[in-house]
């Protein structure tokens, strides 16, 4: 697939936290060249150069997305749920979601709380709660919806179809979080994967960061970097921000975070990043977030390596609607294949 291509099918793939397999299979087929391990968690790890004494670097993007998983069945056919990853409550609503049943079918539903017409007044203007919703399959009995292959653990995705604006290079669909990182990491390991480096490039395609970075201390142990480069799409601030606080926006090019409440980022690992962006005119930019986290920190904190996040700014992400451009993509691998061809032993030494 080329890249356009590449991006629509990692973004409709169906893939909430622990159930990565159609992202994984996505990776392995663009990947073939590579020798790729694939463990039980269905992590997916590669190295360019085997037995290789030059510095490991590890480029990392995490497979899943946030989704939901039944918790139970009602007696009416509606379905409690928990949310996987970080949701707002007020994204659920009337959004069309994908239910994967036990034989691996896709069926679907919506998300559904109590209509206005029968709420209270108190309930109108009470804050929403997941717990006051449920998703529907058109079912009308318990039965019904357990006849579907649904049940308890079943596991749910947006239901919403990719679509590029070729004349605006503008991407709408759900996942960018973290697809776009996915499709990026691929994208620099396909070009990468010939050319002389001072470095061994290592790929990590990790499972379950939604849910608590997890799938990443997998693939970090396993292959032992001595730094690492997170792809993540990144939540854009450009449509509710003033302009000076404006830190992730659309067409501005990629994002390298400073802080966030996970992880202060390697300075010395900050300012190359930065130099090698100015030294390639690529446009970046800069953000210190207040909240947030990544695998980045998952991989610092617990093997103490250098780490930077390149993000690609989406808006709307944790939704089930969102925006991306081509540009800031482009962006984001531009800088990392940059930056790869610096990291000799000299350089991570320093860092």
């Amino acid at each position: 697939m080329d890249t356009i291509e590449r991006i629509i099918a990692l973004s409709d793939a169906f893939g909430p936290s622990g159930f990565e397999d159609d992202v994984a299979a996505i990776v392995k087929e663009e990947l073939s060249g590579y020798d790729l391990v694939m463990d039980h968690m269905t992590n997916i790890r590669c190295e360019k150069e085997k037995d290789s004494d030059k510095p490991r670097v590890m480029v990392d993007a995490h497979m899943d997305e946030t989704g939901a998983i039944i918790q139970a069945i009602k007696p009416n056919g509606t379905m409690h749920f928990i949310p996987l990853g970080g949701w707002s409550a007020s994204s659920f609503p009337s959004s069309p979601f994908l239910i994967r049943t036990k034989d691996g079918k896709k069926v679907p539903a919506v998300v559904a709380q109590k209509p206005v017409h029968f709420m209270k007044k108190e309930e109108r203007n009470s804050s929403l709660d997941t717990a006051d919703m449920v998703m529907d399959c058109g079912s009308t009995s318990k039965e019904e919806t357990e006849a579907l292959g649904i049940g308890i653990g079943s596991p749910a995705a947006p239901d919403v179809k990719c679509r590029y604006d070729e004349e605006r290079g503008l991407f709408y669909g759900k996942a960018f979080d973290d697809r776009i990182g996915v499709s990026a990491a691929i994208d620099v390991l396909l070009d990468l994967k010939d050319e002389e480096l001072p470095c061994n490039l290592c790929g990590s395609f990790s499972v379950q960061e939604e849910v608590g970075e997890r799938g990443v201390r997998a693939n970090a142990a396993a292959l032992k970097p001595d730094v690492m480069i997170a792809f993540e799409g990144c939540p854009a601030d450009d449509t509710f921000s003033e302009e000076y606080m404006i830190q992730a926006g659309l067409r501005r090019g990629t994002m390298l975070r400073h802080y966030d409440v996970s992880m202060i980022t390697n300075w010395r690992f900050q300012k190359l990043a930065l130099e090698t962006a100015a030294e390639e005119g690529i446009k970046v930019q800069e953000s210190v977030r207040s909240g947030g986290g990544t695998n980045a920190a998952a991989v610092n904190v617990a093997e103490g390596i250098p780490a930077i996040v390149i993000s690609v700014p989406v808006r709307y992400i944790h939704s089930s609607n969102c925006w991306c451009t081509l540009e800031d993509y482009e962006c984001a691998i531009r800088l990392a294949e940059a930056i790869c061809r610096k990291l000799d032993w000299e350089t991570v030494n320093r860092l």
